[in-house]
């Protein structure tokens, strides 16, 4: 690719990577909003975003294995007007099930991320394209930074439709960058999607995230959230021996078996599980108000603000990871930045009295959460071929999808275990509890990318 072309590449896949992030994370800030204006309980307003992260795990893998197709520029510019036709319908004054469709349709952008990669690593130079990988991690990580304060203004200033009225301009701009940017796979791929692999898949999905996204289930009626969690790892179990008898597999999955890329996928889940905790935990700590005898009570504007420094410290963790990766294996670049997400916990259990210590927790936790991002492609891609990019990284989206959906449904059965009958909000030690896990999560990742570190040292010794 020509210098001119390749500079003008890069801009366009951080910028797409950005939008379809930010825009799946709307539902974050709006569902107050949602359930206000469209008459309906929270719960189900919550699913204006578990619907899209359903949605963005189910197409992230169909996605990986037609990136590594001769149609990746097709793919990607049908799934950007997917995205743009499902932002039209948050926009029109639709019934609330027409919302829940548009979401469900803009959450499938979630899959664009791992194809970006893939347009990297093909068109160009190596040592380039893993730093503008490692940026493409961050940039999907701290879009929901970036979206949450903007779609909180706009909500308070025009309502819940001016908030997706973003999405829409945004997601419009990013199918025009795609149709102006995006080039043509090399010649010589080939890529079918395995169906039946896809369906069960999907299936085993809905049930991991319904039984994440509704913790009440798990305290009313244990026995059924059990029941529902067993047929969900059945199949798991079943997609697994799909896989690997089909001859075109939705995931390889013999090289999912590769130990760093177990190890990896393994830490990105349990990661994503602290990661994710902390950050529900600060942004609900922050909206807690002054009644329930801690808290702030920011108003969903002023909170999403909190996440500045999680985007910026992230973003310059990103920036530096590449720089430092020519020193430090990227494993050891995992376990490092899992401590920095541990220390992001240890600070918001001894110290969150003052708002001040809430913006330090949040961008210890963006920093953290920035080189982890940034460092997990290359454990990945460092045994993989170039032609199963989109392939791999699409899985250890997946991964990471539900390790965000299982740390945010974890933190909030602590904080529901933690509030007294007839009260409203948790005790205060409850957000302490919360965080000793997450430490103890961190604790997992930090010891799993040091066992991935030192299995790579010994192979490479030997």
């Amino acid at each position: 690719m020509a210098r001119s072309e390749a500079r003008l590449l890069v801009p366009a896949l951080m910028f797409i990577a950005l939008v379809v992030a930010a825009v799946a994370s709307l539902g974050t800030p709006l569902i107050t909003s949602v359930a206000t204006s469209f008459h309906v309980s929270l719960g189900s307003a919550q699913w204006t975003l578990t619907v899209a992260l359903l949605s963005g795990a189910v197409a992230t893998p169909v996605l990986g294995r037609l990136g590594a197709g001769p149609h990746r520029r097709a793919a990607i510019l049908a799934t950007l007007a997917v995205v743009v036709a499902g932002s039209a319908l948050t926009v029109l004054p639709l019934p609330f099930a027409w919302l829940l469709a548009g979401r469900a349709a803009q959450g499938v952008g979630l899959g664009l991320t791992a194809l970006m990669m893939g347009v990297a690593r093909d068109h160009l130079p190596e040592e380039r394209s893993a730093a503008v990988i490692a940026l493409i991690s961050v940039v999907s990580i701290i879009g929901a930074g970036v979206g949450y304060p903007l779609a909180a203004l706009l909500a308070e200033l025009g309502g819940v439709r001016a908030a997706y009225g973003l999405g829409l301009v945004v997601t419009a701009a990013a199918l025009l960058t795609a149709w102006r940017s995006m080039p043509e796979a090399p010649e010589g791929r080939s890529a079918h999607v395995d169906v039946a692999g896809a369906v069960v898949l999907a299936a085993a999905l809905l049930l991991v995230l319904f039984l994440a996204g509704e913790p009440n289930l798990w305290s009313r009626h244990l026995a059924v959230a059990a029941g529902l969690a067993v047929v969900a790892v059945v199949l798991l179990c079943v997609w697994a021996v799909i896989e690997l008898r089909s001859t075109t597999p939705l995931v390889d999955v013999r090289a999912v078996r590769h130990p760093a890329v177990a190890g990896a996928n393994l830490a990105m889940f349990v990661g994503g599980i602290g990661m994710y905790l902390l950050l529900t935990l600060i942004t609900r700590y922050a909206q807690t108000p002054h009644g329930a005898g801690y808290g702030f009570g920011l108003t969903t504007f002023v909170a999403g603000l909190v996440l500045i420094p999680f985007s910026v410290l992230g973003f310059v963790a990103g920036k530096l990871t590449p720089r430092v990766r020519t020193r430090i294996a990227d494993p050891l670049l995992l376990a490092g930045s899992a401590v920095v997400v541990g220390g992001g916990f240890a600070l918001f259990a001894a110290a969150r009295a003052d708002l001040a210590e809430l913006f330090a927790a949040m961008g210890v936790l963006g920093f953290g959460v920035g080189g982890f991002s940034a460092a997990m492609p290359g454990v990945i891609l460092a045994v993989t071929p170039k032609s199963e990019t989109s392939s791999a990284m699409s899985f250890n989206y997946v991964v990471r999808s539900v390790g965000y959906s299982l740390g945010s449904a974890i933190g909030g059965l602590i904080l529901a275990a933690g509030t007294g009958p007839g009260h409203l909000f948790p005790d205060d030690s409850a957000y302490t509890t919360a965080a000793l896990v997450g430490i103890g999560a961190m604790a997992i990742t930090t010891l799993t990318s040091l066992a991935i570190a030192r299995r790579r040292s010994s192979e490479t010794n030997a």
